[in-house]
């Protein structure tokens, strides 16, 4: 029997390719050991049987963009709930999970105070920069559910007429979904705004949920469930 090595040495025997070709192939998936996609080029061998897939590119690997569906008061990170088996049954992106995808994610516009709904995590610069740097010029969709007896003005108020930390705030769009929701879209939303401006107008939230942020909705998207961004969406 033969001592283990690494699988990288491994490939490299079996391919003839360099050691960082070999590195590449395993991260981007591409190496079965015993018919399980192993990703760590330091993975012992000793005996398994190593197979490269037929398809296999040494084209680096594009970095990703999650969207995950913060469920109310989990109590537990967001990022530690983006795993293998919390990925939408549903999803339609096409792209190959690997566990390089949870790596390196940057956290992106956080939600309201006590809000549940859609998160955003990425590898990629551009959208970070997007997200991030440009939060201000970003529309964010909320529904809010709400009790209490709005002010005979409140409505109006909600979309023009309120301050927040000493700040008139701009015109907003705020309209009744249904008898206790209310949808608040805005861009450059501060952290407890929607809460106060409620209270404002006689309402106590009970709870919010951000669904879209810019031209991306949550859409069906379940709790406790993450997407791949599509190729064809933009924030």
């Amino acid at each position: 029997m033969s001592d283990p090595i690494r699988l990288s040495k491994r490939l490299v025997e079996l391919v003839s390719c360099s050691r960082r070709e070999a590195e590449l192939y395993i991260a981007g998936g591409w190496v079965m050991v015993d018919g399980q996609v192993v990703e760590e080029p330091q993975f012992m061998v000793s005996q398994q049987q190593v197979t490269l897939h037929p398809d296999a590119s040494l084209t680096p690997l594009e970095p990703v963009t999650i969207l995950f569906h913060q469920a109310p008061a989990t109590g537990m990170d967001a990022d530690k709930q983006i795993r293998a088996d919390t990925r939408a049954a549903d999803d339609a992106s096409g792209i190959r999970m690997l566990k390089q995808h949870f790596v390196r994610l940057t956290p992106c516009t956080p939600l309201e105070p006590n809000a549940s709904g859609l998160l955003v995590f990425t590898q990629d610069w551009r959208v970070a920069r997007k997200l991030i740097d440009d939060a201000a010029k970003i529309e964010q969709e909320y529904v809010v559910e709400v009790a209490g007896e709005i002010a005979p003005d409140g409505l109006k108020r909600l979309n023009h007429g309120l301050t927040f930390n000493g700040r008139a705030l701009p015109p907003i769009k705020v309209s009744w979904q249904n008898e206790t929701r209310l949808r608040f879209a805005l861009k450059g939303v501060q952290a407890g705004q929607i809460a106060h401006m409620c209270e404002k107008v006689g309402l106590q939230v009970l709870a919010m949920k951000r669904i879209r942020l810019g031209r991306v909705s949550m859409a069906k998207l379940q709790p406790r469930q993450w997407r791949y961004l599509m190729p064809h969406e933009r924030f």
